[in-house]
């Protein structure tokens, strides 16, 4: 039983068909790399999936979820059930976001609150699924979760604003945000776009480590092959709002069956390129407007 199945997923704002019928699955403690252009529909599904589209989306399908519940078992041991989460409260979601599924959101420099420190921040994380702890034991853990993406003198810089860290250090703060609680599903949308290739290289590494630490499920979400490929089991291929070509990780990169995917391949330039040669784009490779 897949952790995650999403099943024929549709989702319009009006007249705009944003996804149109897609499947997924997902399994405990493997990562899915979510790839495709600006546009293709990526972020919607994610946001899809925590309930956070608002009212003016119109969502279809399934999105199937493997909810552990304690105490229905012999001797209080935790059963799972299937529930879909497009027909939850959002009282019930808010249950399971930050707890059983998690998100680091794109853009690292304009996710976090600008007025309210770091610490702060990560402590509410806590504080919201588990209302009985004190603000010193929230504290505590969100100190141990801040060391533990690397965080350097994280005593000291407790108090601190985001405009007071770099780029890279942002972004491991949303990553401790995101796994204080250790959720089953990791949700990471392009958590590296904004970042230089250095920084970028040590998020990717980071996530990797975290990820084989706690056993997590993860949808990595990018529009950069190469980057997917150095996390991902398993890859989808996304365009205009349809999965055009999915399989493991290896397969898709080394031997890819569908032009679109042969396109994003061949628009990365490698150290075999031909410099004297313009990079492809999306257009010239597919004969298509890109989208």
């Amino acid at each position: 039983m897949p952790l995650l199945d999403i099943r024929n997923l549709g989702i319009r704002f009006g007249s705009a068909q944003a996804v149109q019928d897609i499947s997924l699955q997902l399994e405990a403690g493997q990562v899915l790399g979510l790839v495709g252009e600006s546009g293709s529909g990526k972020s919607v599904t994610a946001l899809a999936i925590l309930g956070l589209l608002g009212n003016a989306a119109q969502v279809t399908g399934q999105i199937l979820w493997e909810k552990t519940t304690a105490g229905l078992g012999h001797a209080g041991n935790k059963e799972r059930e299937r529930i879909d989460l497009l027909r939850q409260s959002n009282q019930s979601l808010c249950k399971l976001r930050g707890k059983e599924i998690a998100m680091i959101f794109q853009e690292p420099m304009t996710a976090l609150n600008p007025v309210m420190t770091i610490g702060r921040q990560v402590a509410e994380c806590v504080e919201a699924h588990a209302v009985s702890w004190t603000g010193r034991e929230a504290k505590r853990k969100a100190t141990a979760a801040l060391e533990a993406v690397a965080i350097p003198e994280v005593a000291r810089r407790y108090g601190d604003y985001p405009h007071q860290f770099s780029g890279g250090q942002r972004q491991r703060i949303l990553i401790a945000m995101a796994l204080i609680n250790k959720p089953r599903l990791l949700i990471a949308d392009e958590p590296t776009t904004a970042l230089d290739v250095t920084v970028q290289a040590q998020i990717l590494a980071l996530l990797a480590d975290l990820q084989r630490q706690h056993g997590l499920a993860m949808l990595f979400i990018s529009h950069d092959l190469a980057v997917v490929g150095q996390v991902a089991d398993r890859i989808a291929v996304m365009r205009k709002g349809q999965i055009v070509e999915s399989g493991p990780c290896r397969q898709l990169l080394t031997a890819p069956q569908h032009p679109y995917t042969r396109s994003l391949l061949a628009a990365v330039p490698t150290l075999r390129t031909d410099r004297s040669m313009p990079l492809a784009n999306l257009a010239s490779t597919t004969g298509v407007e890109q989208g």
